[in-house]
């Protein structure tokens, strides 16, 4: 008898244990994924040309005007140039798998949806709670970056803010030591110390987002035409200050980092790629998703890394890297040779397109959690809510730049960065590896664009990043690891409960059950 139950028990155990992993690794169905991009409650607005704007808007910014000093000058020297290549290539194969899950699934969720579909809901979670971290990280590192070019243009016309508004309070006693000793407020004992430019920022982009994405689109493509106008200006007028010298006469001159440097500097700089993959987060406002989001990735991926490349090559051959201004490297190369007037646009460009990368981040960041939270992975009521007169996410939107703008107030830029890339890196292995994965299982639906020479490309993308990963801290991966901890407890306390894909599955079963147990009952 006791063996009996014993044999009970493990099967019990065992039935439960294939459950729960259904339900873990259950898939959304790509007709049910086609379906339900036609039942949108968000306004198709958005062409290819404002599409690709978007993708440019989120890529050309932080890369060029404030992490190419300080990565040149630590990891790279003047073979930063090759380290934009290698993650360029990398971004190249994965934006044809963005581009083919682009073209197959036109939902606003990005990575998060396409890993619903291939690899199941948890794999689902991880991503878009990754995405979560990715996004406003990213949008706290812009904003600081924007401050401090804001700050240098308000410069230039004799105007100067107090130190204790332009920096957070860790960068700032690191610049002037005991800050209780310096002209700065305190509140009980305690400096005020905040980055009141940055925060400022993310407030008023917030307000356009939830105003509306017609309008936001309209401003976007705007500060587009004005930062490339900068970008062609650096590249032409800086090519004739440029000193061969400066590159080096041999390879460990140009690489005096080695190839580990370049791809330490790839792997730094990646940040810079981030953004392309926001412009399948719109999917459900493009007029044409299936044809249009694939041109708007592909496009303006392609022209960024052109860009990035040629701009490097510049400002490695005007300065020796040594020398590189970290803070504002661009427009403190045209200021060593005298030209304050190119160095005065170029500050004016590098504070238009970071407001444009800042623009398409928060407006990324708030279409993800409509997602997740529209799957029941968390609160609809709150992160889905969409706004009866804008059409727009509009409390997620406003959770998200109220958080955004505590980080970027309060934190510096260097903390920020760090957990920016590995993540990134991280959703686009995943989505190479989707790519596969969905060939293989479905290989007969219908693709408006095809990822050319699968399964060569996704795994040259997964390659690719996962050697960044690799050539990132170990500190990096362990605040990593503890942010998806954290998630993972949401996960279980919350997502899985409420997830709608595992409440359809149970209703299924039990009808399932409910059948058999009537056969058996005319049996």
């Amino acid at each position: 008898m006791a063996r009996t139950n014993e044999f009970v028990c493990v099967l019990y155990d065992q039935r439960m244990f294939r459950k729960t992993m259904k339900k873990l690794f259950a898939k959304k169905a790509l007709n049910d994924l086609s379906e339900e991009s036609n039942h949108h409650h968000f306004k198709r607005v958005l062409g290819p040309f404002s599409l690709i704007a978007l993708g440019i808007g989120a890529v050309i910014g932080a890369g060029i005007f404030v992490l190419t000093g300080l990565a040149a000058k630590e990891f790279a020297g003047p073979s930063l140039v090759l380290s934009f290549v290698l993650s360029g290539l990398a971004c190249i194969f994965v934006a044809l798998c963005y581009a083919e899950f682009a073209s197959m699934i036109p939902l606003a969720g990005s990575a998060y949806t396409y890993s619903y579909a291939a690899l199941g809901e948890i794999f689902a979670w991880i991503i878009g709670w990754d995405l979560i971290l990715e996004y406003s990280l990213a949008s706290s590192l812009v904003a600081v970056g924007w401050s401090h070019y804001f700050v240098k243009l308000l410069e230039t016309f004799g105007l100067h803010i107090p130190s204790w508004l332009i920096n957070d309070y860790w960068t700032l006693s690191h610049q002037t030591g005991d800050l209780l000793t310096q002209s700065v407020p305190c509140f009980y004992g305690i400096p005020i110390v905040f980055n009141l430019p940055a925060a400022l920022i993310i407030v008023a982009i917030t307000t356009l987002l939830v105003i509306g994405i017609k309008e936001s689109a309209r401003f976007n493509s705007i500060i587009v035409g004005v930062k490339l106008a900068v970008i062609l200006l650096v590249i032409c007028v800086g090519w004739f200050y440029v000193k061969e010298d400066n590159w080096g006469s041999n390879f460990s001159a140009f690489a005096p980092f080695g190839i580990g440097g370049i791809g330490k500097g790839a792997a730094y700089v990646f940040f810079a790629y981030i953004g392309f993959d926001a412009v399948s987060t719109t999917a459900q406002e493009a007029q044409n998703p299936k044809r249009d989001l694939p041109i708007g990735i592909i496009v303006s991926l392609v022209l960024c890394t052109l860009l990035y490349i040629a701009v490097t090559a510049v400002l490695t051959g005007m300065v020796y890297y040594k020398n590189i201004n970290i803070d504002a490297p661009l427009a403190d190369a045209f200021t060593r040779y005298g030209l304050t007037k190119v160095s005065f646009l170029i500050s004016v460009g590098a504070v238009a397109g970071l407001t444009s990368v800042l623009l398409v981040l928060l407006l990324s960041q708030s279409r993800i959690f409509w997602s997740i939270a529209g799957d029941g992975l968390l609160p609809e009521r709150i992160f889905a809510a969409v706004h009866p007169r804008f059409g727009t996410p509009h409390v997620s939107t406003i959770i998200v730049g109220v958080c955004v703008a505590l980080t970027a107030s309060c934190f510096p830029i260097e903390e920020i960065a760090k957990l920016v890339n590995i993540g990134t890196l991280l959703a686009f292995c995943l989505v190479s590896a989707a790519v596969i994965i969905l060939r293989i299982k479905d290989p007969h639906h219908p693709r408006a664009f095809k990822c050319p020479f699968v399964p060569v490309i996704p795994i040259l993308g997964i390659l690719f990043c996962g050697y960044m990963m690799i050539r990132l801290e170990f500190s990096t991966w362990l605040r990593l690891i503890i942010w998806l901890a954290l998630g993972a407890i949401i996960y279980a306390a919350y997502g899985r409960r409420h997830s709608k894909l595992a409440r359809k599955h149970a209703l299924v079963v039990k009808k399932n059950e409910a059948l058999m147990e009537l056969n058996k009952s005319y049996l």
